[in-house]
């Protein structure tokens, strides 16, 4: 990659290549390509759904059982409510430049990035993109129209929808899983024995609707994440680095980025800390995701960990790190790690009508001040009638969460805020909200007051540490970093070196020649071996090389072919192919091929299905077979 970020021609040709590829051998291309397709949506073939299935399943391995995290599944569509007290409705946003010759619409901040300097145009206000546009005169990617006069507006990324007939409910496709794991908190604590912290995952689809996807499976309108809440008491609750103190990283901080001549920092987890680089939690999810990609084949030496710059923050983090790797010259993001504090949970707390807090108990019990209220009834109830219940309530929450408006409205009602020697003030009141409708109810009529209470605990509002991973996009950047091209035998290669525990397809099996004899014993083959749990492919299309070239373009680390020493050394041993007892009699041996280097060695068929499970596991390696 070049040091200004541009793509080189190398880098082009191989993501060109790769979609190539992915298409004609079944790993991902555009849905509905008999109606012509649609931008942002792509449907992902056997070998792809396979490889995605795999990425999946080592997330699930690593972040919810091996550390002990809850999973769940909820819908991808909910009620609008949901969206307002997360503020997606509000917030969630991209910047949208209008061609005015051909119309197309396009990310103003991707038009900025992608023709100027500016490497980071998402977190720039609306004003100076505008002022950008119109200082390089940037054109229309689509038609190249000037887009100088035309005005940045923004344009949610949310879905809408309707929730049953008739008046239906508004409802969202969920833009991230998270809320989905949010709005189930108050169930999920009670799962977790109101024992913080506790983590809850989730893999699903979440849906944006994007101005201008583009670049394959990269940026898309349909994706899949998996993700992490880590619910944690902030005072309380710390990490054990320990795991990851030593494990190494490149970091790009903010500081960096915002010096001219900043670069990577390259660092050690525990050092970062140390530094005040890292916050904790933040770190110790850095450390397991590192050796987490690299054991599913993301070069380390494409990838680093940039922090977010202040202005491109989501409204909801107090500190987020990206997980970048670099695919065709410029670095994309795969996964966030970000700080989103209490802000989720008060947000759904202030909201929706349960309560969203821990309780924790004190180590012994302590003397604090609260503010109550006991409201005249005989003023409510006549003013109120049947909401009069719910209007307490109101206040109840009222006085715990905002003091302050109690305080001030009795100062003011005392004659005490103006200063100067006035009469009380019965009306000043305090504002409340009942089912949509603002109330002002008589601060004298509250029965508001500050009273000393003995507690053994204390409701707090956890925080929230949330790593969230794109699946799609982990997927495009295992293949990228695993494309190869070289040459075998005379002839160019391409093969994609995945590792075991991704490959779709962990062996092919292929008799020699068109044989019914060595076809039968193929198939056995392929039976014992899936039989075992392998994910196994016959193929008997074709030449031998041909196959081989067909299963390396697919990443299948190893091949096993069937050939006439296989049914000789059956022969020879007078076992014939099954005992006289129809049981199966194994005999003889096979080549076993092994993709990167192309080596093959003899392997008996009594050990296949063990030599292939320890390659597969890591516990044998290509190197230490005989043969």
């Amino acid at each position: 990659m070049s040091d200004d970020g541009t793509t080189s021609t190398d880098d082009a040709r191989t993501s060109e290549q790769l979609v190539e590829l992915a298409k004609r051998r079944g790993y991902f291309f555009q849905a509905s390509g008999a109606y012509g397709g649609v931008g942002g949506f792509y449907t992902f073939g056997p070998q792809g759904a396979a490889l995605k299935g795999n990425v999946e399943d080592a997330w699930r391995e690593r972040f919810a059982v091996a550390e002990g995290n809850m999973e769940i599944d909820a819908p991808t569509i909910m009620p609008e409510p949901v969206f307002e007290a997360s503020s997606h409705l509000d917030t969630f946003d991209d910047m949208l430049v209008e061609c005015p010759e051909c119309g197309e619409s396009h990310r103003a901040d991707h038009v900025v990035e992608d023709n100027t300097e500016y490497e980071d145009a998402e977190g720039l206000p609306i004003p100076e993109v505008e002022e950008i546009i119109a200082e390089y005169e940037l054109v229309c990617p689509a038609c190249g129209a000037g887009l100088a006069d035309q005005a940045v507006e923004t344009f949610n990324l949310m879905f809408a929808t309707n929730i049953g007939p008739g008046d239906a409910q508004p409802g969202y496709l969920r833009p991230e899983t998270a809320q989905g794991i949010f709005v189930e908190f108050p169930r999920l604590k009670e799962y977790a024995r109101n024992q913080l912290p506790f983590g809850v995952t989730q893999i699903g689809r979440a849906y944006r609707n994007e101005i201008s996807p583009r670049r394959s499976i990269i940026r898309t309108r349909e994706f899949t994440q998996a993700e992490l809440e880590l619910f944690v008491d902030p005072e309380d609750d710390e990490p054990d680095l320990s795991a990851v103190t030593d494990v190494d990283v490149t970091l790009y901080p903010a500081s960096e980025q915002e010096e001219s001549g900043g670069g990577h920092v390259e660092t050690t987890i525990g050092d970062a800390v140390e530094a005040g680089t890292l916050q904790p939690w933040i770190a110790y999810y850095l450390g397991v995701a590192r050796e987490w990609y690299d054991s599913l084949g993301v070069d380390m030496d494409r990838f680093r960990y940039r922090q977010h710059l202040a202005g491109e923050r989501s409204h909801y983090a107090s500190d987020c790190w990206d997980a970048e790797a670099e695919i065709d010259g410029n670095w994309i993001e795969i996964a966030g790690f970000s700080d989103r504090g209490a802000y989720d949970l008060s947000k759904h707390d202030e909201y929706s009508e349960d309560r969203f807090t821990v309780f924790q108990q004190y180590d012994e019990p302590r003397t604090v001040e609260r503010a109550v209220v006991d409201p005249d009834m005989s003023y409510l109830g006549p003013e109120f009638g049947g909401d009069a219940q719910a209007v307490v309530d109101a206040l109840e929450t009222k006085a715990e969460r905002d003091r302050a408006a109690f305080e001030s409205a009795a100062e003011t009602a005392a004659g005490e805020s103006s200063g100067d020697g006035s009469e009380p003030r019965d009306a000043e009141s305090v504002e409340i909200e009942v089912d949509g409708e603002h109330h002002e109810i008589p601060v004298a009529k509250t029965g508001f007051a500050v009273e000393e209470q003995t507690e053994a605990g204390e409701h707090i509002v956890p925080h929230v540490i949330e790593p969230s991973f794109g699946v799609d996009r982990l997927v495009y950047t295992v293949c990228h970093h695993a494309y190869r091209e070289d040459e075998v035998d005379g002839e160019d290669r391409t093969y994609l070196a995945l590792e075991p525990e991704v490959a779709p397809t962990f062996v092919g099996v292929f008799p020699l020649q068109s044989d019914d004899e060595l076809e039968a014993r193929a198939r056995d083959i392929v039976d014992e071996l899936r039989a075992v749990g392998l994910s196994v492919t016959y193929d008997d299309s074709g030449n031998i090389g041909r196959r081989y070239r067909r299963q390396d373009e697919i990443g299948t680390p190893y091949c096993v072919t069937v050939d006439y020493e296989t049914v000789e050394g059956s022969e020879a041993s007078g076992d014939g192919r099954s005992g006289a007892d129809g049981a199966e009699a194994h005999s003889g041996t096979v080549t076993l091929r092994e993709r990167d280097t192309t080596a093959q060695k003899r392997v008996s068929i009594d050990d296949l299905a063990a030599t292939i499970e320890g390659l597969r596991t890591g516990d044998l390696t290509f190197d230490e077979l005989d043969g």
